[in-house]
């Protein structure tokens, strides 16, 4: 494991909602989508379940894509600024069968504000580890999905199976013709 459970949950989490936001399509664009994205990353505290939180919540994905592109020095800025805007106090917290982690922001804040202390609080543990080159961007001809590389050996390329099947796929029809 490169990361603590919690960091690694929370960087998957946001490069998973960063993900939605799709040039052939929005996979965020009801509160139910919002639902089902609170349920699977197992996000805890208050929900509202509106449309406010969810155009909250989408306005996240820019901010938070952006932190794939940027130098450390960028990228620290950013995180402070994220950080100090959410008036961020990291506690631990132990709950739904997950052993003591961080959390920086109280149960009954905003959702949007949650996430985004929770990316912020992952990629804190990304700069000191200076594993910044873990961040990256499918090298997939027609995806621009952004993901964590996890592998021992930094050696993924792209965001999952499917990107790194096509990509093969192709460059052995290449190779054949």
């Amino acid at each position: 494991m490169v990361f603590a459970h919690d960091t690694e949950l929370a960087l998957a989490a946001a490069a998973s909602l960063v993900n939605t936001d799709q040039a052939d399509g929005d996979e965020l664009t009801t509160t139910a989508d919002l639902a089902g994205f609170v349920e699977r990353w197992r996000w805890t505290g208050r929900l509202t379940g509106d449309v406010a939180e969810l155009d909250e919540v989408r306005a996240l994905r820019p901010r938070l894509r952006e932190l794939w592109q940027l130098d450390e020095d960028a990228l620290v800025d950013r995180v402070n600024a994220m950080l100090r805007d959410a008036r961020a106090l990291p506690q631990l917290v132990k709950h739904d069968g997950f052993d003591y982690h961080l959390h920086a922001t109280p149960s009954d804040a905003p959702l949007a504000d949650r996430m985004l202390v929770e990316a912020a609080m992952a990629f804190v543990d990304v700069v000191r580890q200076q594993e910044l080159d873990r961040l990256r961007t499918c090298e997939a001809d027609d995806c621009a999905d952004v993901y964590v590389d996890l592998s021992r050996n930094r050696s993924r390329r792209y965001c999952d199976t499917s990107c790194g099947n096509r990509m093969n796929v192709a460059a052995f029809r290449a190779r054949q013709a």
